[in-house]
């Protein structure tokens, strides 16, 4: 496992405008051409949180994949973002996976906003989601699951001394500035609990519900520390993760080894 280069999108959503926000979302990327081995967009960077988006929303053969797609392959690293797909089964807030090779995955939000009527628009996943990129295990999950422990938990593989579910896991999200102080504490929590780096990008700006939104999209290492963070500017921040750094905390503080086992549904 190499070390890893993560590059953080932290953005000002425009309103229920998909071609707008692919554009700018395009403009702020487009320099980490070559320099980065993974790319992370907020939280339905193509509408803002909203549950009248759901109207508007693509399927998977729709353009926002294809821009995915397509930026994976430009910028010859990994992107992922949440966007609103359309499936026979409803409307999912569907984090999206792709990588230079043409791979796509996908991991549909499980917990739903109940605060903000989500659940009564969309459909809840059911399925948790582990990528393999560059020797790394990841685990993407999507802003209010960030809330949920058990869901994030990292396990321990018995039949594996020393591997776990996921090395990092990453969360993006719409997540407002009232509540800024929950989502920087729980970010650390994540990784502390779980030995391992925890990624966070959320939005900036004000949306159409005037909902303001601090930003804060941090990196966050197995001791809960942050490696970088950001406030509530526009931009793209990178950093770059150290395989062996993780490796020797988890040998020297092997708490996963004295984990309770468990199964969630």
């Amino acid at each position: 496992m190499q070390d890893l280069r993560i590059s953080l999108v932290q953005g000002a959503t425009r309103w229920h405008d998909p071609a707008a926000n692919r554009d700018y979302y395009g403009d702020l990327i487009a320099p980490l051409a070559g320099s980065t081995d993974l790319v992370v967009l907020p939280e339905t960077f193509t509408s803002g949180f909203s549950n009248d988006a759901i109207d508007r929303a693509e399927d998977m053969d729709g353009p926002t994949v294809a821009w995915l797609r397509a930026q994976a392959r430009s910028l010859d690293t990994a992107v992922t973002g949440s966007v609103q797909i359309k499936t026979a089964e409803g409307v999912f807030n569907r984090m999206l996976w792709a990588t230079p090779d043409g791979e796509l995955r996908h991991y549909d939000k499980r917990h739903l906003f109940r605060y903000a009527n989500e659940h009564k628009r969309y459909a809840a996943g059911r399925e948790r989601l582990t990528v393999e990129w560059k020797g790394w295990r990841i685990n993407p999950q999507v802003c209010y699951d960030l809330r949920f422990p058990v869901f994030c938990r990292n396990r321990h593989d018995v039949e594996r001394p020393g591997q776990m579910d996921y090395d990092l896991q990453l969360f993006v999200a719409n997540w407002p500035a009232v509540r800024a102080y929950p989502w920087k504490t729980l970010l650390r929590a994540r990784a502390i609990e779980n030995l391992a780096y925890v990624v966070g990008v959320n939005r900036v700006g004000t949306d159409g519900n005037q909902l303001a939104y601090a930003g804060d999209s941090a990196v966050i290492d197995f001791l809960g520390m942050p490696l970088i963070e950001m406030g509530a500017e526009e931009g793209v921040l990178s950093t770059t993760i150290s395989a062996q750094a993780l490796a020797d905390h988890r040998a020297h503080f092997p708490a996963m080894l004295d984990a309770d086992r468990f199964e969630w549904r």
